[in-house]
């Protein structure tokens, strides 16, 4: 087992993937290389992020790569209200989604926090 995959964030991450992939098999074909495309990496991106940067050798870099897995997570933010904007999701999926996003994010700075503290 690799240490990323011990981390909570790292395996919600994945859920939220999965979540994305599932919902956005329900949107127009029409979509297919605009939003759910783009949904669909953006949502992958985050678990991607931290993988790669729990595979660095100096925190600074760590830190880099889970910033850009944090960004992803905002990136995610937007193509959520335009998809409820758009009738491809319903007020609930666009509540949890948004409130899957805000639990990702805090956890994130967490681990953010965790290597920024740690000067190796």
């Amino acid at each position: 087992m690799f240490d990323f995959e011990k981390l909570e964030v790292y395996k919600k991450s994945l859920d939220f993937a999965d979540e994305i992939y599932n919902i956005t098999k329900t949107f127009p074909k029409s979509e297919i290389f605009g939003i759910t495309s783009q949904f669909r990496r953006a949502a992958l991106s985050i678990s991607l992020n931290i993988a790669e940067g729990s595979g660095r050798t100096y925190n600074k870099e760590r830190k880099q790569f889970y910033q850009i897995s944090r960004t992803s997570v905002h990136e995610c933010i937007p193509i959520i209200e335009i998809c409820k904007r758009q009738n491809f999701i319903n007020d609930v999926i666009h509540k949890r989604l948004y409130q899957n996003c805000t639990e990702l994010g805090k956890m994130l700075i967490g681990l953010i926090k965790s290597v920024s503290d740690n000067n190796v």
